[in-house]
């Protein structure tokens, strides 16, 4: 079968669409850590952001191997997330909901349907991006958490918080405000995380 007429070219174009939202999505996050002064938090999504494009850009180099000189135009059909608001806090749940979508209900299916026919270097790809997405789910979740429950930049325990911006670093329960050193704002310190974000 050759994949212009098969379902995973669709499948493809569904996919980069999806990510490319996705991309934008976290942008948003991004931009509005920033704006609420969370400098290290809005450096960790902008990773996240990075990682999406990746994706999109090797479903996109798929699409163009499809055989035809011009793509004009594919026709999809496919429903996207638009639940994001401008709430930081409530985006990171929705974000952790849309990536748990994608990793255990739309790229498994994708994945099965490109193994089903015959394509086996995109069912593997969609198999690697379903291992991050699980990442990306795990990360989101993690911030949701520590946001909600206030444990950011404080925690029962002392544990080292060190400045993004110069190194500084010190043992406490909670970060400091500014930082001794440059004088950073809190937002600057780096955040603590389960080993999900290797990603």
């Amino acid at each position: 079968m050759e994949l212009i007429n098969s379902k995973t070219y669709s499948n493809l174009a569904k996919s980069f669409a999806g990510e490319c939202q996705a991309r934008v999505r976290y942008e948003f996050i991004e931009y509005g850590a920033r704006k609420q002064g969370y400098k290290a938090l809005a450096e960790v999504v902008d990773k996240v952001v990075y990682n999406e494009f990746n994706h999109a850009r090797m479903f996109y180099t798929f699409i163009q191997q499809a055989g035809e000189k011009e793509i004009k135009n594919i026709d999809i059909d496919a429903g996207y997330p638009f639940k994001q608001k401008w709430d930081l806090l409530e985006n990171f749940r929705l974000a952790a909901e849309d990536e748990k979508h994608e990793a255990e209900l739309i790229y498994p299916e994708f994945a099965r349907i490109a193994e089903e026919e015959g394509f086996k270097q995109i069912a593997a790809l969609y198999n690697n991006i379903i291992q991050v997405e699980t990442c990306h789910k795990a990360l989101f979740t993690q911030l949701y958490n520590q946001m909600k429950d206030g444990t950011l930049y404080c925690r029962d325990e002392p544990i080292k918080w060190k400045c993004g911006d110069c190194g500084y670093e010190a043992t406490s329960n909670c970060a400091w405000e500014i930082c001794p050193l440059c004088k950073a704002k809190q937002g600057a310190v780096l955040l603590h995380l389960e080993d999900c974000f290797g990603c």
